[in-house]
């Protein structure tokens, strides 16, 4: 080849306009970026396990992310929750709380069904938040969850301390493991003030709760945080009723 002709091919090599060195190594990386769900961060995350049939079920559970969590002027802490509803290892769907008033330690429970012992094929979920000792406040939710959909039923505090204190009871006539319609009302046991032995036990807020379409519908039948029932009695004899 001629020395002018090599000339040129130098030239026109040299004149070419020079690629961004990482111009190439932008367009993998974005690439990758996108590809890539982000992972959610939470401040912790609790798994609350259901026992049912005499075992801890491995596949269905809650899990309890904190999203949030601030003191206040009097020292009370408040924590958002995000909980995600698993069944068959399955998320099937979620919802947020804000509970206030939490102390360290406070523990998560759970029941599926209206009673105290679960049963794993109703559709309710009793959920709890507290701190497990007497005289400590409890929240309390009632959930019902029927393909994919949740629903929030009703929310309640209870209190326990040594046998006295004041709860929800939820009475289903039908003994169905899902039913169309049951009650629910308040319970308190308080001592009495003369007698360490003796204590009178009252009823209010009785609610009827009916299942309309998939979702659940309350009425009051008493009069708000107004007592319709009272009785003295005994502690022993109070607690041999249960």
């Amino acid at each position: 080849m001629k020395p002018q002709c090599l000339f040129i091919l130098f030239l026109l090599i040299g004149c070419q306009k020079p690629k961004p060195a990482n111009q190439t190594s932008e367009k993998t990386s974005k690439t990758k970026t996108e590809a890539i769900t982000e992972k959610e961060i939470f401040l912790k995350t609790d798994t609350v396990s259901v026992y049912t049939n005499g075992e801890t079920a491995k596949d269905n559970y809650i899990l309890a992310h904190l999203l949030d969590k601030k003191m206040d002027k009097d020292s009370v802490v408040t924590g958002k929750y995000r909980l995600d509803f698993y069944f068959n290892k399955t998320k099937t769907a979620n919802t947020e709380i804000t509970i206030k008033g939490i102390e360290e330690g406070s523990e998560w429970n759970l029941i599926y069904g209206l009673g105290r012992e679960s049963i794993e094929s109703s559709l309710f979920i009793q959920l709890g938040f507290g701190y497990p000792a007497c005289g400590y406040m409890h929240e309390n939710y009632l959930y019902y969850l029927k393909n994919n959909d949740l629903q929030l039923v009703y929310d309640w505090y209870t209190l326990s301390d040594s046998g006295w204190g004041n709860w929800v009871e939820f009475e289903n006539p039908s003994k169905k493991a899902n039913p169309e319609l049951f009650y629910c009302k308040t319970v308190a046991f308080v001592p009495d003030d003369n007698d360490e032995n003796m204590g009178t036990v009252t009823h209010s807020d009785s609610i009827i709760f009916r299942l309309n379409g998939n979702h659940w519908k309350k009425q009051l039948l008493s009069a708000k945080d107004k007592t319709y029932f009272e009785k003295k009695m005994s502690f022993d004899d109070f607690h041999k009723q249960e």
